[in-house]
């Protein structure tokens, strides 16, 4: 009989422990899978800085503050009626910042170009300038021609029109800048140019945006070009 006694301490231990094991899982849950993720910050209540302020209801959609006009003074003669043809529809339209932008894309532009990047220019032009720009792309391909250009700097970026036509805004900008510009044949000659030659361009283009369109950006809708001088 006393040989029978450790194996009834062990059943007896066993119990217990099953017990326990039991309890705790009735304590502490039991990790299916399916739980719910801890509450986000919004679930929590309102942070301290945010408490005493009542709290909109499920159902209500929260529309977009009005835009705030731009203070920036509007530009004497037709070109100030012009932007403010563009600002009656669009209160956030700065001409300043707009010639920011115009800086920034007339140099991806120059450089996609000449690099017969068309990925890069079909965002940036509307369709009647995407066309040639991809024509002349694709004939330099064809003629085993590279076109190399180097902007070496940018002297005038200055809006010359700007105007509402329906609902389209349009703002023409005149920029005069510094180019190196010259045409390689297949075997690396150069058929076209001076690479010791710094010429002065100046381009005419033209921006546009459908005021209508969630889409803030613009595109070059039209181009002129004219070189003035050689240094």
């Amino acid at each position: 009989m006393n040989g029978d006694f450790p194996f009834l301490d062990i059943v007896f231990f066993a119990m217990v422990a099953a017990f326990l094991v039991l309890r705790l899982r009735s304590v502490l849950g039991k990790r299916t899978g399916n739980e719910r993720p801890p509450p986000e910050r919004w679930n929590r209540g309102p942070a301290p800085a945010e408490r005493g302020k009542e709290r909109p209801a499920d159902n209500v959609v929260e529309l977009p503050t009005a835009r705030k006009p731009v203070a920036e003074p509007l530009p004497p003669g037709p070109l100030g009626e012009g932007v403010a043809a563009i600002r009656g529809v669009d209160p956030e339209f700065s001409l300043d910042g707009f010639l920011s932008g115009a800086r920034m894309a007339f140099e991806m532009i120059v450089q996609a170009f000449a690099d017969g990047d068309l990925k890069t220019l079909r965002p940036l032009l509307a369709d009647e300038v995407y066309g040639p720009f991809s024509a002349a792309v694709e004939q330099r391909r064809q003629s085993g021609e590279t076109l190399v250009t180097e902007l070496m700097g940018i002297r005038t970026v200055e809006a010359a029109d700007a105007r509402l036509n329906g609902t389209f805004a349009e703002v023409t900008v005149r920029f005069v800048s510094e180019q190196v510009n010259v045409v390689k044949d297949a075997e690396g000659r150069i058929v076209e140019g001076d690479p010791s030659r710094v010429i002065d361009v100046t381009d005419l283009w033209t921006f546009r945006r459908d005021t209508r369109s969630n889409d803030p950006n613009w595109q070059l809708a039209a181009t002129r070009a004219a070189e003035e001088s050689g240094a």
